[in-house]
């Protein structure tokens, strides 16, 4: 009998999961923060999502067939996830023609560029909205406030500022920190969804059954998401406490804004993010420190979607920094 030593590359073992299980696994968890959005913000953001991921589709369908002459990849459910979280990095009210520009970047610059699916070295998603935010500042801060469904409008105004543009305001004036929480919306509005800003980020709660569900499918792990919030918590605590009349609470960082959105969907993508667990805490620390960084100091109100781009670009070197431990040694 000949016995022949068969050798391949890696992986060994199959896990039983593909990469479309996990994309559309992951789109699965965006649901029940897209019902929330649909319940704050009616039809604006039904029609947003949709209209964002079919440009994605569509984009990446005529990128690949006849720029990059290949089958195309659309089932695998990715363009859906990047159509998706662009849309909920949005304001409801974007004009369409805006959402078209965001989707073709996002997928033409941010993943086609560098060959697809796996290859790419930012998350998608960001890079089409920090596009927008930078073309069309004034577009990209209009912000419609929550007309919750099936009741009458509680207020005459069609936009307002989110609370992380209102406290910075506030504080801009000379106003101190609690001064200007307790005009902010309560903590539960906070986290049942009931504040201005981009649509998808509003529910920290919806955010977290979503997480938990990707980390029960074990398309996720706790490392990023846990060490992102900690360090933001973390940072801003530490400001509080040096000077708690200029700086907010910590605990009103983490439901506000995108940080749960980020820290959860965006962060923990696996094609942007270290391999080995220990690289994957760094990585998630640094996001946090940055989040509070520009969020404090920085121009923006926000600071979510810059902080995991500039992480993103250090992967490569963390990647080498913390390299899993070779078989054998």
């Amino acid at each position: 009998m000949n016995n022949r030593l068969t050798i391949s590359g890696s992986p060994h073992v199959h896990g039983g999961q593909s990469i479309k299980k996990i994309m559309w696994t992951v789109n699965i968890a965006l649901i029940p923060a897209f019902l929330v959005s649909l319940y704050f913000f009616r039809t604006d953001a039904l029609v947003l999502t949709l209209f964002s991921i079919g440009c994605c589709l569509l984009f990446q369908w005529l990128i690949e067939r006849f720029l990059m002459k290949r089958p195309t990849e659309i089932a695998d459910g990715s363009a859906v996830i990047t159509g998706t979280l662009l849309a909920f990095n949005l304001p409801s009210n974007l004009p369409l023609w805006m959402v078209a520009i965001g989707a073709l970047v996002s997928i033409g610059i941010g993943k086609m560029a560098f060959g697809g699916l796996g290859k790419n070295p930012f998350n998608p998603a960001l890079v089409g909205r920090v596009f927008l935010l930078i073309s069309f500042p004034a577009d990209m801060t209009l912000w419609p406030v929550p007309q919750p469904l099936f009741q009458s409008p509680v207020t005459d105004a069609l936009t307002g500022p989110t609370p992380l543009g209102m406290l910075k305001g506030a504080l801009a004036s000379g106003v101190s920190a609690e001064q200007a929480v307790a005009k902010l919306p309560s903590y539960f509005e906070l986290l049942i969804g009931a504040r201005g800003g981009s649509f998808g980020e509003i529910s920290a709660i919806a955010l977290i059954i979503g997480g938990l569900f990707m980390l029960f499918r074990k398309v996720i792990t706790w490392h990023i998401p846990v060490s992102f919030l900690g360090s933001a918590f973390i940072f801003a605590a530490i400001l509080w406490l040096i000077n708690p009349t200029h700086y907010v609470n910590p605990s009103f960082h983490l439901v506000t804004g995108g940080l749960i959105l980020g820290a959860v969907f965006m962060a923990t993508d696996m094609v942007t993010s270290p391999m080995s667990n220990r690289g994957q805490l760094v990585f998630g620390a640094g996001c946090g420190i940055l989040t509070i960084l520009i969020r404090v100091f920085g121009a923006y109100p926000e600071g979510v979607s810059f902080a995991i781009l500039i992480m993103n670009a250090l992967v490569p070197l963390i990647n080498k920094g913390f390299k899993p431990i070779r078989f054998s040694k």
